[in-house]
């Protein structure tokens, strides 16, 4: 476990970054934990990243559920059987991430982060329509998508909530607000089922998990009046966060074929 304060400080730095990007434009911040923990904080190995990557996307997923939830945004039937069978497949998807070699996986990872930054360019379009409830024939189709989005966001130790939300919409026909809210139960799940699963092989660093949610409550704290302010400017803002992720993809993708 890492007691160096050096360290311990950039991870709060870290945690606090992730957790304002995420709060200011919703998916797709997470993807930056994995990187700012290799070439800031200075983790080694690319599998601990992911590790406590996985497990700092939980604990902030989890707090912003709880306001939701007490805003009655969620809609527990659909949310509970997707993260039931998600974390199923995290748990397939990060044990075959277990067994890839750490560079190598790296370079996969930043083929996902230049997905998520191009599906972030994408317009969200609100769409106002009657909520559904789960029922028999629906459970089908949840319980595949849920799967399947669960199984990529094992496998690439994020939280995956740029898949989340669209596999619920598919699945149930639930409308883009309430699909960003019910969202997180899954990431939660995901991010927990991932980071569990790297435990048992010994890649998760405690102190570091800690630092980094620590840093993630104070950047949802800040992140909550900028987002109120950002108003028309959110899109653009989005769309250079999207430039942003790309760059890194860039950079992560150099290095691990460097370090290959």
């Amino acid at each position: 476990m890492t007691t160096d304060m050096i360290p311990l400080l950039l991870a709060v730095v870290s945690g606090g970054v992730v957790a304002l990007l995420l709060t200011l434009f919703g998916g797709g911040g997470s993807v930056l934990a994995v990187p700012l923990l290799l070439y800031v904080v200075g983790v080694a190995d690319p599998h601990i990243a992911i590790g406590v990557a996985a497990a700092g996307v939980a604990l902030n997923a989890l707090t912003a559920l709880a306001g939701h939830a007490r805003a009655g945004r969620v809609r527990w039937p659909c949310a509970t059987l997707f993260a039931t069978t998600g974390a199923a497949g995290a748990w397939v998807g990060s044990s075959l991430a277990k067994i890839i070699d750490g560079h190598q996986l790296l370079l996969i990872f930043a083929a996902a982060m230049a997905a998520v930054a191009i599906s972030m360019l994408r317009p969200g379009v609100a769409v106002v329509r009657a909520e559904p409830r789960l029922n028999w024939a629906m459970s089908p189709r949840v319980s595949v998508a849920g799967a399947g989005v669960g199984s990529a966001a094992g496998f690439f130790g994020i939280g995956g909530g740029f898949l989340v939300v669209p596999g619920l919409m598919a699945s149930t026909g639930m409308s883009l607000a309430t699909a960003q809210a019910t969202s997180l139960l899954s990431v939660a799940a995901f991010g927990a089922t991932t980071a569990g699963n790297y435990a048992l092989s010994g890649w998760i660093d405690p102190g570091l998990v800690a630092a980094m949610a620590v840093g993630g409550a104070v950047g949802t704290l800040a992140g909550l009046p900028l987002a109120r302010r950002l108003g028309a400017k959110a899109a653009l803002g989005r769309t250079l966060f999207a430039g942003l992720i790309l760059v890194v993809a860039v950079y992560v993708a150099f290095r691990a074929v460097v370090e290959l």
